[in-house]
This record gives C-alpha cells, sequence and structure tokens, in this order.
C-alpha cells in the first residue's frame, strides 16, 4: 500500500478494510442479510451515526458479502448456495486478501483525495475529480456482469458538484451496483440523496464492545479502562486517537488544573498551552479543542442530572458537582459552552497561537467557576 495519507485511517489501527470482525452492530446486519436474501437488496445504503463506531469497517465488511457471495438460492457447480447467515467472510477468501491489499477491481471507494500542492496533506473535501474516477469505474467495469461496490466516506463532506453527481448515478442506478454512503451528518447531504438510500443507523458502542473491538486493533488498554470509555462515549475511533496522542493523560491535566478554580494556577496554565505549540503538535492541540468541549458539556449536564456515573478522570465526579451545582448554573455554564466553542473554531481558523488560545480558555472558564464555587 501507498505511504500517502489516507482519510479513513486512525494511526496506530488497523484499516477498516483490514478489520476482520464486526461488534455491536447485529441490527445493522441483519437488515442487510434479509434483504439480500429476500431478494429486496436496495441499490444504495445511508450508514449514518457518529464518528468513529464502525461505519467504514461495516461498509468493507457488506463490500467483502456482495462480491464474495452469490444470490441466494443461485446454482452453481455444486448446487444451489444456502442463504447466508452472516456477513462475514473468511479472511483467506480471494475477494478479502484483494480488499485488505487494496486491489479489488469490484470495489471502488471514494474519499478525499491527496492535495497536490503537499502530498502529506489531504483535500478538504471530496471534489469532482474523485467522481469522474467512478464514473470511469463504473464504465469500465460494467461489461463482466459481477458485483460492484462503491464506498463514499464521508457522504458528508462532498462538494456541491460531487453531490450532484452521486445524486445523478441514485437516479439512474447502474445494474449489479450497490452504494454504501458512510455519513456522519446527515442534515449535511441533499434531501434528495437521502431520500434516495436505505438506512442503516449505528449507534455508540457499548462498554464491552469497546474492549472487543479495542483488542482487535491490537492497542494496549490503559489500565482504568472507564476513563476511556466515558471520554469515548462509545466511539472506537476517538478511542484510539485518546490512546495515540495521551489524550486520558491530558483530560486528567485538566481537571487537576481545575481543582484550584477559581483561582487557576495561571504557571501551569501557560505549560499547558506551551505543550500546544508546533505543527508537530496539532493533533494534540486538535483534540484538546475537543476535551474542552467534553469538559463543559459534562459540567453544564451535572447542574441537571448530577454527577455522571462513570469519571473520566480521578475527582472528576467532585469537580464538576462543585462548579456545576444546581439548573442555574448549568445554563450559565452551557451558555459558556457554545461562546468558548465559537471562540476556539475562530482562533484556530484564523491560526492564533495556540498556548494563547488555551490559555484565554482557561481565564474564562476560571471566571465563570468564580460565579458558582467558593474559592479554595
Amino acid at each position: 500500500m501507498s505511504d500517502l495519507p489516507e482519510p479513513d485511517r486512525i494511526e496506530g489501527a488497523p484499516h477498516p478494510r483490514e478489520t476482520t470482525r464486526l461488534f455491536g452492530h447485529g441490527v445493522a446486519e441483519a437488515a442487510v442479510l434479509d434483504a439480500f436474501t429476500s431478494g429486496r437488496q436496495h441499490h444504495a445504503w445511508m450508514l449514518q451515526g457518529p464518528r468513529g463506531t464502525g461505519k467504514a469497517t461495516f461498509a468493507y465488511h457488506f463490500a467483502r458479502f456482495l462480491i464474495a457471495t452469490p444470490p441466494a438460492g443461485k446454482s452453481d457447480m455444486f448446487g444451489d448456495t444456502a442463504a447466508p447467515s452472516t456477513l462475514h467472510i473468511d479472511p483467506e477468501h480471494p475477494v478479502a486478501r484483494r480488499m485488505a491489499a487494496g486491489s479489488e477491481s469490484g470495489l471502488f471507494v471514494l474519499r478525499r483525495a491527496v492535495d497536490e500542492k503537499d502530498k502529506s496533506k489531504l483535500k478538504t473535501v471530496i471534489t469532482v475529480d474523485e467522481a469522474r474516477r467512478l464514473k470511469e469505474f463504473l464504465t469500465m467495469s460494467a461489461a463482466d456482469g459481477t458485483p460492484r461496490v462503491v464506498i463514499i466516506d464521508a457522504a458528508d463532506e462532498m462538494n456541491v458538484q460531487t453531490a450532484n453527481a452521486i445524486l445523478k448515478l441514485l437516479e439512474e442506478p447502474p445494474a449489479n451496483t450497490t452504494l454504501l454512503l458512510i455519513c456522519h451528518q446527515p442534515s449535511r447531504l441533499l434531501p434528495t440523496i437521502r431520500s434516495r438510500c436505505r438506512t442503516l443507523s449505528f449507534d455508540r458502542l457499548s462498554a464491552e464492545d469497546m474492549t472487543q473491538a479495542l483488542a482487535q486493533a491490537d492497542v494496549a488498554l490503559p489500565a482504568n479502562m472507564d476513563h476511556l470509555n466515558a471520554l469515548a462515549d462509545g466511539s472506537v475511533g476517538e478511542a484510539l486517537r485518546l490512546l495515540n496522542l495521551g489524550g486520558l493523560d491530558t483530560y486528567a491535566r485538566l481537571v487537576e488544573l481545575l481543582q484550584n478554580a477559581p483561582g487557576l494556577d495561571r504557571a501551569k496554565l501557560s505549560k499547558l498551552g506551551d505543550g500546544m505549540i508546533g505543527r508537530a503538535k496539532a493533533p494534540q492541540f486538535d483534540l484538546f479543542l475537543n476535551q474542552i468541549d467534553t469538559l463543559l458539556s459534562r459540567i453544564a449536564r451535572t447542574g441537571i442530572a448530577g454527577a455522571p456515573s462513570v469519571e473520566a478522570a480521578h475527582n472528576e465526579g467532585a469537580l464538576l458537582q462543585r462548579l456545576s451545582p444546581n439548573q442555574a448554573a448549568a445554563k450559565a455554564w452551557a451558555a459558556l459552552h457554545q461562546d468558548i466553542g465559537a471562540r476556539l473554531r475562530h482562533g484556530k481558523a484564523v491560526n492564533l497561537d495556540p498556548a494563547v488560545l488555551v490559555v484565554d480558555t482557561g481565564l474564562k472558564i476560571d471566571q465563570e467557576a468564580a460565579k458558582w464555587a467558593p474559592k479554595r
């Protein structure tokens, strides 16, 4: 495989095309198997749900199955084929091996391409140039009559021209072709695209399924899985990012820092910000922004529902209750959550110094803490 970046690969984990087992999506699997065995296979499926919940892994499983499995009841040299009861295809099957190597001729993956000006980066959207490549694939592979599968990952990253090209495909679906549209935010898609797809919804994974999925990815699990599960919120992709970037430690430092609020230690706050400076630290800074969002959300919810049943860091529960003791506090923290989120998005968009953004955010939180928590 190429060393170029892939938009659907998480560092330190197998690519979805290389993942051999599914966890936590039995309802979706049953739905597509029922459609396949009953002869009501739809030409387009939308796989929607939060990021990192296994939509791409499911799409590759489904694609392997469609290409490798004869229709139920179809006769071959051994007689009629039995109705399948699982999407699983043996990893040693030729289709599975080709797909894992990225060389399966019956599969086309429409996704963001590498930026021609900087090969270390990806384009921000799926452009119409990639859609033209899809048209060539469908034209060249039409003659042999074998099943073809198109995975669009992610459909909500298509620009307007690409979305219109896909809409035309959905309106006039090619023969023997199944489109699998992976979607994180369905509201960003054209209603006419959504209406022409059968929807499969993917929920966040349970703690047990998370553990199994992470074990399959062959990553070292933390001593406290509860903290990881609380922060990842049922997303294997987010869990892997947290583990790869030291996210559990960063969140724990953030919680520890806020134990003194109001009256944050500015030296420690500045040190935290200094650790986000530089291009090499961009992934850690992005993760930190997400963790600020998570923390503020958990503070706001605590004022309404009480402290979460599972802590994301040591002593987090007591901190959340102290900062957000009632519904009035919850409302104020929710407003600050929105304000800080907008400030951080703007600051990142105009390339403000990450250290400045970290310190500014910390001081804003400290000011709000002074309204609700006694000074320690």
